[in-house]
């Protein structure tokens, strides 16, 4: 039996009214643009950027301290519709870290993936990615000892550097990055791959050497001394602008 015409209505009023809450929806903004992406597997491609407020962890090496602010209030909607003007079809929601807006972001990685584009989702993967739809590639950037600046066995770096249970989140187009600081680093980030096994889980294990404290040339020879099969990762966008510009 085909529904009356009153129950299409209401149906149809339940879902813009879902619509229009999940596009309502606030987000406190750093700043949105368009570069290509610098890191990753996507490495080279075009790429908008929304960049969301907040991070609670506190990288020796970071080098976007201007994310930890509180930003400007978007609502989904709008930032759905500048990322449209902007004509990249992939789009990367970072932060800061961009879950610790966890209703906001998910909403807007759901706005993005119904307007087709690629959404990337950078995350150190310390808070829960519950809820993170499928198709997202989720890049978990899993933080080591030096990169906090603690010893690996301390009660606060285990406390802090990563929920665990997101590795059962994970998905096969997924990629897991690891910013290193030097051997310790290295080793250790060697030591967690094997553990749990990412090799087998996740489309890419990414080592990156640390801008200004590991010369990639160090890692690379470690990487083939150890025959690792993990991907070198640089952070292209520092070589062409240079470490210190943002919004690129």
């Amino acid at each position: 039996m085909m529904p009356n015409s009153g129950a299409r209505r209401r149906f149809s009023i339940a879902g813009a009214l879902q619509l229009w809450f999940k596009l309502a929806v606030m987000l406190r903004l750093i700043e949105l643009f368009n570069s290509v992406q610098g890191e990753g597997s996507h490495a080279g491609l075009p790429c908008s950027f929304v960049r969301l407020a907040t991070c609670n962890l506190r990288c020796v090496y970071c080098d976007t301290p201007h994310s930890f602010g509180d930003g400007e209030p978007h609502d989904v909607s709008t930032i759905v519709e500048r990322v449209a003007a902007l004509g990249s079809k992939h789009v990367c929601v970072t932060g800061g870290e961009p879950m610790l807006q966890r209703e906001g972001c998910i909403s807007l990685m759901t706005a993005l993936l119904e307007r087709g584009h690629t959404v990337l989702l950078e995350t150190h993967g310390a808070v829960s990615l519950e809820g993170v739809p499928d198709a997202v590639v989720r890049i978990m950037d899993v933080k080591t000892p030096d990169g906090l600046g603690f010893d690996a066995n301390s009660t606060k770096f285990k406390r802090i550097h990563f929920d665990y249970t997101n590795l059962e989140r994970l998905k096969p187009h997924d990629e897991v990055k690891f910013v290193l600081m030097g051997r310790r680093d290295y080793e250790w980030a060697r030591a967690f791959v094997a553990e749990h096994r990412l090799m087998g889980r996740v489309r890419h294990v990414l080592f990156s050497p640390s801008f200004h404290d590991l010369p990639a040339k160090d890692l690379v020879d470690w990487i083939l001394e150890d025959r690792l099969p993990v991907r070198l990762n640089l952070q292209t966008h520092k070589y062409i602008w240079g470490p210190d510009v943002q919004g690129v």
